[in-house]
C-alpha cells in the first residue's frame, strides 16, 4: 500500500496560497509511472497479433523501437490509428519512453471507442515482454 500526502502552504508575505500539488504529481509518477497496465499476458497478446504502437515522436522512433511497432505520436493517435486498424475491438498495445504518453494515448483511444487497448508503459517494459524467438 502506498500513501501520498499533498497539501498547500500559505505565504504570509504575499497572502497567496502556494499549492504543493506538484509534489503529489511527482510522487504518483515515481510510484506508478512507466509500469503500464497490470493485466493480461503481454507476450501472448503480442503473439496473437496485437497491433503495437510506439507513441513517441518520429525522431525518437527512428533512433530505435520495438520490432514490428508502428509509430503514432500520442497527440495524433485518435486521428491516425485508422491507418493501422479500423476495428475498435482489435488489441492495441501502446508504449513510449516513460509511460506517460502511452497512458494519455490509451485514455484518448478509449474515449474514442476503442475497447481493447493495453498500455505497456515504457519502452524497457515493452522490450522485456516481447516474445522470445
Amino acid at each position: 500500500m502506498h500513501s501520498i500526502i499533498m497539501g498547500c502552504t500559505h505565504d504570509s508575505n504575499t497572502g497567496k496560497n502556494a499549492p504543493a500539488i506538484v509534489v503529489g504529481i511527482l510522487a504518483v509518477n515515481l510510484l506508478y509511472g512507466g509500469k503500464g497496465d497490470k493485466r493480461g499476458n503481454l507476450p501472448d497478446v503480442i503473439k496473437n497479433g496485437a497491433l503495437i504502437i510506439d507513441t513517441r515522436t518520429a525522431g525518437e522512433f527512428e533512433r530505435g523501437h520495438v520490432k514490428d511497432a508502428g509509430n503514432i505520436p500520442h497527440d495524433t493517435i485518435v486521428d491516425r490509428i485508422v491507418q493501422h486498424t479500423t476495428d475498435k475491438a482489435a488489441p492495441i498495445i501502446l508504449y513510449c519512453r516513460s509511460g506517460n504518453r502511452s497512458a494519455v494515448a490509451k485514455r484518448n483511444l478509449i474515449t474514442a471507442g476503442y475497447t481493447n487497448v493495453i498500455d505497456a508503459g515504457c519502452i524497457g517494459n515493452m522490450q522485456r515482454n516481447m516474445p522470445k524467438q
